[in-house]
């Protein structure tokens, strides 16, 4: 059974007054709107459980704690780098393969993305409980912010490679048409999330720790979940796959796997750049002082929520673009990306405005009563900037969903090293290292969106995407 929901009545809305202005399709705003409001849902329910984990430990441990969370979070980050960046040559191929009703490719393809995700993220898990101390000690030198860190990390590393299935069984579904059944798996697991970090956290008195635990037990439960509904065809409330897939069969195919690390590669890279840019970020940011590094913390968990449209409109602009590439329809695929481009512009200057409007108070709501003077106004200003600089987004990410969908994903990889390790880490280094100060900052988190955004338009626009995809469509080989 199906439930009416606020988040997709709004984004309807927003669709809906494009659409009377003449500015996008009418169809297209509704089919837009059925594949991206469950995953912008499941964005707000997974970013609000980041953004409770540093509430929670914030109000329990103090400026510490959220610090430590905070530069443990981009170590985190890589299993979703790894996770995402293989999951978009998951929707490529699935999305196409749905399209053109070839569900062998469509099977095989996710097969291959499980053993592909699983051989990248296990040596990540190692790494990352071994050596928590040593990877935190390189950003800061606070002890009790780097203890703080390490014991939340130690614990996170046994939930990397689910975190990475989670992300190619999202993947699956959407690219079948489905962003439904993603929604109650991993909204689910957010919320399941959230309980039990409040459970081990205030009940149990486990701190960080309890942190961790949570989120890693909410990540098993998610791939379990993912793994039955693929086995049974189905999740129970539901809609079905378009076929069974069988889990015993063979995972190792050269050619699709070939495919998927071809395809996502340049994604790892992209979400990587950003991903490996926040260590020398956060040590810049740490550089000025636990107060500044709280607020910036906790200004990017605000952000994150914001950001949460782009999880549809790329997903959605991504399985729609495939599903017209699978027809041959490149015409077809070129006016429905224009349109999301559109559409999304107009959702995240609605959430914007609402976040910018209540700014001071959801910084008091995440400073606990004993922190130190002047981390509230730090934060809401931060909070403001991220306003700014989050509208960017709707162009980064949605002209990147039809780039994915067809294969092309080298440019927006390029996009965001230019972005970050060109315009972003410099400005913020500016500030630390000269009277720039907390302005650096500022002008680093504008320049980290719309630097990659205005690239990724501009070769969207260029049309080369289209021809690209014809490499990877059903029954078409790729170049050796």
């Amino acid at each position: 059974m199906r439930f009416p929901n606020p988040v997709r009545l709004v984004i309807l809305g927003v669709g809906l007054l494009l659409s009377r202005a003449g500015l996008v399709d009418h169809q297209h705003v509704r089919s837009t709107t059925d594949l991206s409001w469950p995953r912008i849902v499941t964005g707000l329910a997974r970013m609000s459980k980041n953004a409770a984990d540093v509430a929670m430990v914030g109000i329990v441990l103090g400026e510490a704690a959220i610090g430590g969370v905070g530069l443990a979070s981009p170590f985190w980050g890589l299993a979703f780098s790894i996770g995402g960046g293989m999951a978009a040559g998951t929707i490529a191929l699935v999305s196409q393969g749905h399209g053109a009703e070839d569900y062998d490719q469509f099977g095989q393809a996710i097969r291959s993305s499980v053993l592909v995700v699983l051989a990248l993220t296990l040596p990540l898990a190692a790494v990352l409980f071994v050596f928590p101390t040593d990877l935190l000690g390189l950003l800061s030198d606070d002890p009790a912010t780097v203890t703080y860190g390490a014991d939340y990390l130690r614990i996170l590393a046994f939930g990397v490679p689910f975190a990475g299935l989670n992300l190619v069984g999202s993947r699956i579904y959407i690219g079948a048409d489905d962003a439904y059944t993603p929604m109650i798996v991993r909204g689910g697991g957010a919320a399941s999330n959230i309980a039990l970090n409040a459970l081990f956290i205030f009940g149990l008195g486990m701190g960080v720790t309890g942190a961790a635990l949570g989120t890693v037990l909410a990540n098993v439960l998610g791939t379990t979940a993912f793994a039955v509904g693929l086995a049974r065809g189905r999740l129970p409330f539901c809609d079905p796959l378009p076929a069974a897939v069988s889990l015993r069969d063979r995972y190792f195919d050269r050619e699709t796997v070939t495919d998927i690390v071809r395809i996502g590669t340049p994604v790892v890279g992209r979400n990587g750049v950003w991903t490996v840019a926040r260590i020398p970020m956060l040590a810049i940011v740490a550089s000025f002082g636990t107060t500044v590094l709280a607020a910036y913390t906790v200004a990017r968990r605000i952000y994150a929520l914001m950001n949460t449209p782009g999880w549809g409109f790329g997903l959605a602009s991504s399985s729609l673009v495939g599903q017209n590439l699978g027809r041959g329809d490149e015409a077809g695929a070129e006016a429905v990306a224009k349109d999301v481009v559109l559409f999304s512009i107009g959702t995240y200057l609605v959430a914007s405005a609402i976040v910018a409007a209540f700014a001071h108070p959801i910084a008091d709501l995440f400073i606990g009563p004993d922190a130190t003077p002047g981390t509230v106004p730090a934060t809401t200003a931060f909070v403001y900037v991220c306003c700014i600089a989050v509208l960017a987004q709707a162009v980064k990410g949605a002209a990147a969903g039809p780039l994915d969908a067809a294969g092309d994903t080298r440019v927006p990889f390029y996009s965001q090293l230019v972005g970050m390790f060109g315009f972003a880490l410099p400005l913020a280094a500016l500030g630390a290292y000269t009277d720039l100060g907390l302005v650096g900052l500022y002008l680093s988190l504008v320049a980290e969106t719309f630097v990659p955004a205005a690239i990724n338009y501009w070769w969207f626009s260029t049309g080369v995407w289209k021809e690209r995809s014809r490499e990877f469509r059903p029954g078409t080989p790729a170049d050796d």
